[in-house]
Formats: structure tokens, C-alpha cells, sequence
């Protein structure tokens, strides 16, 4: 029987091995799939992965399925119901971000995916083991500003990298990955 072989963090557990196999680093296109990544990866930021993949559905029932518009509507009382909702991480900042990122994906013109996809980097070096992966690079650092410029908030070069990462802007499995694919 052959080995698999993943990325390191892709055996840690039957939820990561999922994530990792049929989502991570594969291209995710659209406004809204790109606003529930990035508000995601927010909330993430200080935590583990694995613990917002397990809140994950949550977040999309709280979150309206991430619709920008209807997150860009949310009033004070959205924001009190999502910080009483033990299904998601209750952090005030976070949940503030969320809002503003809605409000602010509305503004940019060509849409958020367009502005996203901009920053790929299809030619980024293949890393042979988990070592090779950086967690900042200058795409990372670019989009972060490109971003903020917009109105966006908790998306630094370490979010803005790991958002890159997990919808196919970069390709990050290890050179032998079985999830790896041109």
C-alpha cells in the first residue's frame, strides 16, 4: 500500500485532513465566497484554524451565508445577537470588522473576487516541506494594503497570506502533496 502524502497539518485530524484535501488552496471566485474567506480568516487571527472549522457552520447561519449585502445591513442588534451566539466566536472587534468588511466589499469597484484575484501568484515557488512556506510575502503584504485602502479591517499580511492560501491564489501543499495540482 502506497503512503499518502499531505502537508503536515492535513493529518492532524479527520477535519483538517478534509480541509485540506477538498478545500485548501483550491480556487474559490465570487464576492460573497471571497467575503465569508476573509471574514473567516479574521476571525481565525489568534486562534486556531481547526477552531473556526469547527464553528464554520455556525458562522454561516449567523453570518446570513455570508451574503456582503445583508452583513452590510447588520444594525447594533445583529451585533448584540452575534455576540450572545455561542456557536461563533464572540469578539466585539471581530464582529465590528465583519460589518465594516461588508460595508467597505460594496464600495470596491469590479467587485472584492476582481480586487482578491488580482494578487495570485500562479509562478510562486513549489515548497518542498511545510519549512518552505512562508507566512508573509510581498503579494500578502500588497493585498493587505490594496485592502485596507478600501476600508478593511483585520486583514494584515499574515491574514491577507493565509486568505491567499486557503482559495488558490498560491499553491502551498508540499512538492508529492496528493492535494496538489497545477
Amino acid at each position: 500500500m502506497t503512503e499518502v502524502i499531505r502537508c503536515a497539518w492535513g493529518n492532524s485530524s479527520p477535519l483538517y485532513m478534509a480541509y485540506h484535501d477538498e478545500e485548501w488552496g483550491r480556487p474559490v471566485h465570487g464576492d460573497d465566497k471571497i467575503f465569508e474567506r476573509v471574514t473567516l480568516e479574521a476571525f481565525q487571527s489568534g486562534l486556531s484554524w481547526i477552531t473556526i472549522l469547527r464553528k464554520r457552520e455556525n458562522f454561516r447561519k449567523a453570518f446570513d451565508g455570508f451574503e456582503i449585502v445583508k452583513v452590510a445591513a447588520y444594525t447594533e442588534h445583529d451585533v448584540e445577537r452575534l455576540l450572545a451566539d455561542s456557536g461563533i466566536v464572540r469578539n466585539r472587534a471581530k464582529v465590528d470588522a465583519a460589518i465594516a468588511n461588508a460595508r467597505a466589499a460594496l464600495e470596491v469597484p469590479g467587485g472584492l473576487s476582481e480586487l482578491v484575484w488580482r494578487y495570485a501568484d500562479p509562478d510562486a515557488p513549489m515548497p518542498r516541506t511545510m519549512a518552505d512556506v512562508p507566512a508573509i510575502t510581498p503579494g500578502s503584504k500588497a493585498l493587505a494594503k490594496e485592502l485596507k485602502k478600501h476600508g478593511f479591517r483585520f486583514v494584515g499580511p499574515t491574514t491577507a497570506y493565509a486568505l491567499m492560501q486557503a482559495i488558490g491564489l498560491v499553491n502551498d501543499h508540499i512538492e508529492g502533496c496528493v492535494a496538489r495540482q497545477p
